[in-house]
């Protein structure tokens, strides 16, 4: 394995600041110059955590091997609970969060040992799969009824109101939720708590107490999977795996008071509108405007303050690219790219990881 001296750490920092300096592209800054600062990168990142951005995040590392042959990168997707505690306890170089690190929380890491990285963001899916409907319209207050189990068929009156002129039949639904502490489940349930408090219940987290009359899935694949095989399921699915699955989604209703289809489109709206917090997180959920998507999700990666000089490099030099040319990959996948101004404040945070010792 070839190690990188602290010369070439800073040269990757320098990147990281002049392509953070940089005005003449507002659209989509990029490291200037034609040679690959990422040639010497070298040795091996081990990331984990959340499965919401894992389609976005296997074919961004996959295109930046091109770039960085020596540096090899796994991420495994687990769900964003057990990335955070994996990082806590030293075990991956990185961890893949949708939802926060709450103080105190036993198995997080102690809020001085990391930095939140926002990489992308996308919608939060509400796939249905009830036979002879092909269009469904929600609202909040629908949708979080459905999800606490006190509309349980398919033609009652409040979901026949949502969709005035489409016939539905009285199939039982079958609500499919994560079975792990996962970030999407935050994200959700964080949207119904915001947007239908007075109809939502069980509060937002990584895990809630669903009915015991509901289905559970690993991961968000796994709901997807049991959405598409259950007569009568609703779920929530992030939208490159729900894509991936050929499901049928549904149109919920923002705060505008349009209902709007997932799509990349809808989640960069959502995402422009929200506000930035000093620590990079941000809250894009039930956002403003007519075209925003409203159950959409940000996600992070966290890292470590400080590594040693080759993973340093290494890990500066990844997320350097992830937040620059790695931007223009996230559509491909149904990821929406960060702003300008959010992609920005990104870069800084990465700046400020240091060579340990």
């Amino acid at each position: 394995m070839k190690l990188l001296t602290r010369t070439a750490v800073t040269g990757v920092a320098v990147a990281a600041l002049a392509l953070a300096g940089c005005s003449t592209d507002t659209t989509n800054p990029t490291p200037s110059g034609t040679t690959n600062p990422y040639a010497d990168l070298a040795g091996s990142l081990v990331g984990t955590g959340a499965s919401f951005p894992d389609v976005y995040y296997q074919y961004a590392i996959d295109k930046f091997g091109e770039l960085a042959p020596d540096l090899e990168i796994k991420y495994t997707k687990s769900g964003s609970g057990a990335g955070r505690k994996d990082f806590a306890n030293n075990l991956n170089d990185f961890a893949g969060t949708d939802s926060l690190v709450k103080a105190g929380q036993a198995d997080n890491p102690a809020a001085d040992a990391f930095l939140y990285v926002p990489t992308v963001a996308a919608p939060i899916t509400v796939p249905f799969n009830v036979s002879g409907v092909t269009s469904l319209r929600l609202s909040p207050s629908t949708l979080a009824k459905i999800f606490s189990t006190t509309i349980t068929t398919w033609n009652d009156a409040a979901i026949q109101a949502d969709n005035p002129g489409v016939t539905l039949p009285a199939t039982p639904i079958v609500v499919v939720h994560r079975s792990d502490a996962s970030g999407t489940t935050n994200n959700f349930t964080g949207f119904l708590d915001k947007a239908a408090k007075q109809d939502w219940t069980l509060g937002r987290g990584d895990t809630v107490a669903w009915a015991a009359s509901t289905q559970a899935g690993q991961g968000n694949a796994g709901v997807a999977d049991a959405v598409k095989k259950t007569a009568g399921a609703i779920g929530y699915v992030d939208f490159a795996d729900a894509l991936g699955a050929g499901l049928t989604l549904a149109a919920i209703k923002n705060k505008a008071g349009t209902f709007v289809a997932p799509s990349v489109d809808g989640a960069t709206a959502a995402v422009e509108g929200a506000t930035v917090k000093d620590d990079l997180s941000y809250d894009p959920l039930n956002a403003e405007g007519e075209t925003a998507y409203p159950i959409t999700a940000p996600t992070y990666l966290i890292v470590r303050p400080s590594y040693p000089a080759a993973k340093a490099a290494a890990i500066k030099g990844f997320l350097t690219w992830l937040l620059t040319d790695g931007q223009n990959l996230a559509a491909d996948k149904h990821y929406a790219k960060l702003p300008t101004s959010l992609r920005i404040k990104a870069l800084a945070n990465v700046n400020k990881i240091a060579v340990a010792g």
